[in-house]
């Protein structure tokens, strides 16, 4: 076994065992791109090793999908199989799982109306409204990866001959998920463990607000009572610890829906269902984006903010220091799965009912009255820099430095 395929069964074994963390008799649905099948094939060894019942993958390809972009009709494009949704609700009653190896391509629809792109997207997040409050509650464990395509190699590592690009793309993956590592599993329980340790840290702050300072960027953001910080991973409703992004190196909690006041500005591209948005500036008035912009992909970032009345609201809030492994290899991925966990940032759209106390037992109703948003959308965008500052409020009012320079004051 050469090296590099050494490197690839330990990653395909961490994802299984400590990623979507499979047990005996469960059901894995894996979603993998094509260019991606030896991954895929020791993912689903690893799984049947772990003693899952039953694996199935889903197979994507980006040339089908632009087709259909290009050559269907109209109707089309407000349209998704709720049968397929339908089936996604059962297989989580069952108590499955999912795995998806996420890397989409940032030039993909290139030349393609963005109108079309924004009005399958919202089709599928409505058939899929009620599938997606299993994993957005974490009911049932599902992990996002990733794995280099060409097309995606060769935008990250123009700079290099293509014929490394994929070469030096494997390279940073096995980096940031830390397989380069003697023992990855025992990197990652010892990884999430100082997330974990952060993250209480955080929760015992208790803190009614942060203000975020940096160039464009003057923010101040309430936290509903009861709020809470999350990182690593966590349980499903079985007490199966899972790891829902791998990379990760965020804590993250949801802002107050209505307490949101300030301007900010982006520091990286976003990467908006195979459309760049870069140099977004947002305003906001008792939570609302009531003013925005962007330097280029404007019309995308509209279209977003009008999925519905809480994607213009944020559900998310997440810190990330400058000076971590990602931020460190100094390269944008255009994906955001990445570029998050390199960068503090923020969210458009519906909040994780995990980061707020008994939110996974309240209905959407009862989410908004907690100060909770709620959206058919979830969109990172990343706000973090070498020049921010956060000042957090304490219950009693006190101000406290929580980021200088980029970087934890504490």
């Amino acid at each position: 076994m050469t090296s590099f395929e050494s490197m690839l069964n330990k990653y395909a074994e961490l994802v299984v065992r400590v990623g979507v963390n499979i047990q005996k008799g469960q059901v894995l649905i894996v979603h993998a791109p094509m260019e991606t099948a030896e991954l895929t094939r020791l993912i689903v060894a690893q799984a049947y090793k772990a003693g899952a019942k039953y694996v199935l993958v889903e197979w994507e390809d980006d040339e089908i999908t632009r087709i259909r972009y290009q050559k269907a009709t109209e109707d089309s494009f407000d349209y998704y199989p709720q049968w397929l949704a339908d089936s996604m609700v059962h297989f989580a009653e069952e108590g499955g799982a999912i795995l998806r190896i996420k890397v989409p391509n940032p030039d993909l629809f290139q030349g393609i109306g963005g109108a079309k792109v924004s009005r399958a997207v919202k089709a599928a997040a409505v058939a899929n409204k009620e599938y997606s409050k299993y994993t957005r509650s974490s009911r049932i464990s599902w992990s996002l990866i990733k794995a280099p395509t060409r097309a995606w190699a060769n935008k990250v590592f123009a700079d290099l001959p293509e014929e490394q690009r994929v070469d030096a793309m494997w390279e940073a993956i096995f980096r940031m998920v830390r397989v380069n590592q003697v023992d990855p599993i025992a990197a990652w329980r010892e990884h999430i463990a100082n997330l974990k340790t952060r993250q209480n840290q955080l929760n015992a702050k208790r803190y009614k607000s942060l203000h975020y300072r940096a160039p464009g960027t003057d923010l101040r953001v309430e936290m509903p009572e009861g709020h809470l910080w999350r990182g690593g991973g966590g349980e499903n409703e079985k007490g199966v610890y899972f790891v829902a992004n791998m990379p990760t190196e965020e804590v993250y909690t949801m802002p107050h829906r209505t307490g949101v006041n300030g301007t900010v500005k982006s520091t990286f591209p976003l990467n908006l269902n195979g459309r760049l948005v870069e140099g977004i500036t947002m305003t906001f008035q008792d939570g609302k984006v009531i003013a925005y912009d962007a330097d280029s992909g404007r019309e995308h970032l509209e279209a977003l903010l009008k999925t519905d009345e809480g994607a213009s609201y944020l559900g998310e809030a997440a810190l990330v220091p400058h000076d971590s492994p990602i931020s460190n290899l100094n390269r944008v991925f255009y994906n955001t799965g990445i570029d998050e966990n390199a960068s503090c940032h923020f969210a458009l759209g519906s909040a994780y009912p995990t980061n707020l106390e008994g939110g996974t037992k309240l209905s959407s109703e009862e989410l908004l009255e907690r100060g909770a948003n709620v959206s058919l959308t979830h969109v990172d965008f990343m706000i973090g820099c070498a020049e921010l500052d956060i000042d957090g409020e304490l219950p009693d009012g006190t101000i406290e430095p929580v980021f200088r320079q980029g970087n934890w004051a504490y």
